[in-house]
Formats: C-alpha cells, sequence, structure tokens
C-alpha cells in the first residue's frame, strides 16, 4: 500500500507498534540506521513480535541508500515543525512516508532538501508532538482513505483492504 521510513528509531515499542500497523495495512516498512534497539530474532521473539516475520522489512545503511531506494516514487516527509497539512497532500498507492527519529525528528537538511513535500498533523502550536507510531497510523489510514475515495483502492463486502498481493500490484 504504501513504505513507511523511520531514520534512526530509538524505542523499540515505537517500531514495533509500527511494524504490527505495516503488517496490518499491507505497508513496507524500512528502518534506516542506526537504529537504537536489538532486531535480532531472538529479540524479536522475547518481545512477542508473532507478526515481525509477515513485516515486509528493508534495512539501510543511511538516509542516501533510502533515497536511493525511492526511486521514482514519491516521497512525503513528516515533521511537528513545519510543512502543510497532511490531508492537503494527495496520497497514492506506493506513496513513502518519512519520519524522523522520536527524540529529534528529522534532521532539517533533510527537510531543506525535500521542502515541497514535507507534511505536518495539525495540533494546538504550544502542545508536545504526537507519539511517532500515533502519527503513523494517522497518516497510513489518511492515505487509505483516499485511495478508497478516489477508487485506486477497493474495500471488499466486509470493509477490509484487499490481499497484499493485490496491494502490490498497484
Amino acid at each position: 500500500m504504501f513504505h513507511v521510513a523511520l531514520h534512526e528509531p530509538e524505542i523499540p515499542n515505537n517500531t514495533g507498534n509500527i511494524g504490527r500497523t505495516c503488517v496490518t495495512t499491507g505497508c513496507a516498512l524500512h528502518l534506516i540506521e542506526p537504529i537504537g534497539f536489538d532486531l535480532s530474532e531472538r529479540a524479536c521473539r522475547r518481545a512477542g513480535l508473532d507478526y515481525w516475520p509477515r513485516l515486509d522489512l528493508t534495512r539501510h545503511a543511511d538516509v542516501a541508500s533510502y533515497e536511493r531506494s525511492v526511486g521514482t516514487g514519491r516521497l512525503w516527509l513528516f515533521s511537528r515543525r513545519r510543512g502543510q497539512p497532511y490531508f492537503q497532500a494527495s496520497l497514492r498507492p506506493g506513496d513513502h512516508f518519512l519520519f524522523g527519529k522520536e527524540t529529534a525528528g528529522l534532521p532539517a537538511s533533510i527537510m531543506d532538501a525535500h521542502a515541497d513535500r514535507v507534511l505536518r498533523l495539525p495540533m494546538l502550536p504550544d502542545e508536545r508532538s504526537l507519539n511517532v507510531a500515533t502519527v503513523v497510523c494517522a497518516v497510513i489510514y489518511e492515505g487509505i482513505r483516499q485511495c478508497v475515495a478516489r477508487g485506486d483502492v477497493s474495500l471488499d463486502s466486509d470493509g477490509m483492504l484487499p490481499s497484499t498481493a493485490t496491494l502490490r500490484s498497484l
């Protein structure tokens, strides 16, 4: 459906939550090094991440490696500090969504390089940012809502997304 990328994730519970959201919505997850926790099979098993083997996961050595993997795809960056409201963007199947690390967000240099692609969730001005897992979930489901409304994706008779094989062909 979409590609979710986490730049230097620090908190394993957030990444686990985001991974589960990706599995349930047919999204791929990209993790950009360095990663602040252990992702070994043993660590995932111990953490109870039974869905982790079904996750379409790619690790990237750095942001340049990740950006090369985007190719001709569309990249959207998310920030608490700047950008247009995310529902003003036309999100499409196959789009890439890049989120910053929990303690610092995305570096200004990355956002400056893609200034016309920075989005944000509207919030009260003096409040702290939302948890990154919450933001990722909101963005994915807004993207799904837009895709269904445009007819890019159809829900089945039970209101469920199509199979991951069908999503990959979009």
